[in-house]
């Protein structure tokens, strides 16, 4: 089972979805090997066993779960694997990995780079035209640029095209505030992958704090995808990675509340 668990490593763990995408193309996919997968517990939280035998990390680490619901989700899909292990169909044991091997190590690192995308972020950046996509950016965005003023006090400029504007300090370092309040590693991962998802630390944040359910949030960050299909048809491949890129974004949300 070592061996086996050594080999997924790189596919359970990568937070990229083509270098996961490259690694299992090289790699045949390891057999199921075990009968059953349940919930286990250990000190402080919850483990995933395998007909007994205790899951790790790719670093080695007892894969530790601090609620009976986070262990549910994980074990629900080690359960759901049939004749193969893909660890494509495994988003939230990979976000437990990601944040149990690298966020809790390092948690200001993911803090500092959701910040970057609060700097950059998708809801400031408005088209010039046609109209009735500017005036639904303005329906969807604005409400969400207004909260974060007035219950995060962060005071966001917004730009027309791609023309970049410097955000006020005072607003990055509010966002910080609201960010770091999320000590779990778990929690910062799931925001950082709604931020990376979505192109925008506001989106996230509201996911987080329950302003936006997901799938509002989903659709906010897809206002001008939305409107290019609409026009101009949808791509077959561009859907499917879209479709993909859903199933992370809703992993990381059921993982964030299940902290709960």
């Amino acid at each position: 089972m070592r061996d086996i668990l050594n080999d997924l490593g790189d596919m359970l763990s990568d937070t990229d979805p083509v270098r996961r995408a490259q690694i299992k193309s090289k790699k045949e996919l390891p057999k199921r090997f075990y009968e059953r997968a349940e919930i286990g517990e250990v000190e402080g939280g919850f483990s995933i066993q395998l007909d007994g035998r205790t899951i790790r990390t790719p670093a080695r680490q007892v894969l530790q779960l601090p609620t009976r619901d986070l262990a549910e989700l994980v074990c629900k899909e080690w359960d759901a694997q049939t004749k193969e292990i893909d660890p494509v169909t495994m988003p939230v044991t990979r976000l437990v990995n990601t944040s149990l091997d690298g966020i809790a190590n390092d948690p200001q690192a993911v803090i500092e780079d959701i910040l970057r995308f609060a700097g950059t972020d998708l809801l400031c950046y408005r088209a010039d035209g046609p109209q009735r996509l500017v005036d639904r950016q303005t329906e969807i965005w604005d409400p969400v640029i207004d909260w974060a003023h007035a219950s995060l006090g962060a005071r966001f400029l917004l730009a027309e095209g791609v023309m970049h504007v410097e955000q006020p300090k005072e607003a990055i370092n509010a966002i910080g505030i609201h960010v770091a309040a999320f000590t779990s590693p778990i929690a910062l991962a799931s925001l950082h992958s709604f931020t990376t998802l979505t192109g925008s630390a506001l989106l996230s944040i509201a996911i987080a704090k329950e302003e936006l359910t997901v799938a509002d949030a989903w659709s906010a960050a897809h206002v001008d995808e939305d409107w290019n299909i609409e026009q101009w048809g949808e791509d077959a491949e561009a859907k499917a990675r879209r479709t993909y890129r859903w199933g992370e974004m809703l992993a990381a949300d059921q993982a964030l509340k299940a902290l709960s």
